[in-house]
């Protein structure tokens, strides 16, 4: 962990930079920050900080604190959201309980697929999923005029891929963003997938595979075929520019937020007055 305080928080050069002002835990002068190995950033009284900070901490995955002096108070830790537990104590329940997480899992493979598979066993159901996803690449891929062979993802060299398939990272990626600020509205919690179960953001990527089809792999063929085509951009800030695009024209923040209250029979208090 590493606390400051009286001073600027900015990014130069693509690491974090503290401008410590006079009266501070540093001295006066210009300090570069090892993010990379911090698990936590505590900011105390007097300091500033840039969005691009927020961004950079996201990335390696390093909790922002806001603390009193010397974390003599806490005052907030990010992920922010609004002052409610009503829908993340509907999930903990949920999921606590294993016929209703085994329920609300059929329901989102039936809002994917189309229809209410009769299968009762969680891995059966994954991998009926995982044919009919194998399909619907195949199929949307030939709808968009483009050469598909198969999904292929390297965690290490993710622009190694093909066009297409880098195209579909980087959809994913923006989808699994709108799904993890919907779930940070609600005060959802992220660690309690009902597909997804190992990450920590479970619940994020449960919500963002309901529109795999409809939303990530048309934004994603797209672009590519744009490439394809002579597209004078990069891949990456083509579906990043559709992405905001599309996601604007559809809604689909508040889409999300609402799937996940109908999930678990959350009614807005607002639309019921």
């Amino acid at each position: 962990m590493l606390y400051l305080d009286r001073g600027v928080l900015s990014v130069v050069n693509g690491c974090l930079h503290f401008t410590s002002a006079a009266g501070g835990v540093l001295g006066p002068g210009e300090y570069q920050l090892p993010h990379q190995t911090l698990s936590a950033l505590l900011i105390g009284p007097g300091t500033s900080l840039s969005h691009d900070v927020l961004r950079i901490l996201a990335r390696h995955g390093t909790t922002l604190i806001a603390v009193g002096s010397e974390a003599t108070r806490l005052y907030t830790a990010p992920a922010l959201g609004p002052d409610r537990s009503d829908l993340a104590r509907a999930q903990a329940r949920a999921w606590a309980d294993e016929d209703r997480r085994l329920a609300i899992a059929r329901k989102m493979y039936a809002r994917r697929l189309g229809e209410v598979l009769p299968h009762t066993d969680i891995a059966v159901l994954r991998g009926i999923e995982g044919a009919r996803v194998k399909e619907s690449y195949k199929l949307l891929a030939q709808a968009f005029g483009l050469s598909w062979k198969r999904r292929d993802y390297s965690r290490a060299n993710p622009d190694s891929a093909d066009v297409a398939n880098q195209a579909v990272n980087h959809a994913a990626t923006a989808v699994r963003a709108a799904a993890g600020v919907a779930v940070a509205a609600l005060s959802a919690l992220p660690q309690l997938g009902f597909i997804h179960e190992d990450s920590d953001q479970s619940f994020v990527l449960d919500v963002a595979d309901l529109y795999r089809e409809s939303v990530t792999l048309r934004l994603a063929f797209a672009a590519a075929k744009r490439i394809e085509g002579g597209a004078d951009e990069t891949v990456d800030r083509l579906v990043r520019h559709a992405a905001a695009r599309e996601f604007r024209r559809i809604g689909l923040v508040p889409k999300m937020i609402d799937d996940i209250k109908s999930m678990f029979g959350i009614r807005d208090e607002a639309a019921e007055a």
